[in-house]
């Protein structure tokens, strides 16, 4: 399996200062990141990490639930796939990922509830970057449409 690379260049204090992250291995962005936005809420146009992992949380855990349906019987049709990482305070100091909640929707012939809800939870725990994650609480929402 290849590896796959980012990179920042970051200019400036924590408080003043701001970057660009680059999506090196793909090229299909470079986005620009700030501290003070990172903590806000409103974004203002810029990402952080937490939406970068987001990102990568919710597009893996579709993947290896696409899977599972398909390992139990399962025709996925549609999977509608949300995950929301919170940052915080951590009590030791500095800011901690406090969570990160998954929600899924999907439209799956061949599963019944239950099945797509035993589907979900295995992708939640086996998907890679739930399990890169294992330090954080990672819930889940999941539900046929």
């Amino acid at each position: 399996m290849p590896t796959r690379t980012a990179r920042t260049a970051w200019n400036g204090t924590l408080e003043q200062g701001s970057g660009r992250v680059e999506l090196s291995s793909s090229r299909v962005g470079t986005y620009e990141v700030s501290f003070p936005k990172r903590a806000a809420d409103d974004a203002g146009g810029t990402t952080s990490p937490e939406e970068l992992i987001a990102a990568a949380h919710s597009s893996c855990f579709a993947m290896q639930l696409s899977a599972f349906i398909a390992e139990a019987g399962g025709t996925p049709e549609s999977l509608d796939v949300t995950a929301a990482v919170t940052l915080g305070p951590d009590p030791k100091g500095g800011f901690v990922i406090t969570g990160i909640r998954l929600t899924v929707r999907g439209e799956v012939t061949g599963l019944d509830a239950a099945g797509f809800d035993k589907a979900a939870q295995a992708a939640k725990d086996g998907c890679p970057v739930s399990k890169a994650l294992a330090g954080t609480t990672i819930t889940l929402d999941a539900a046929l449409a």
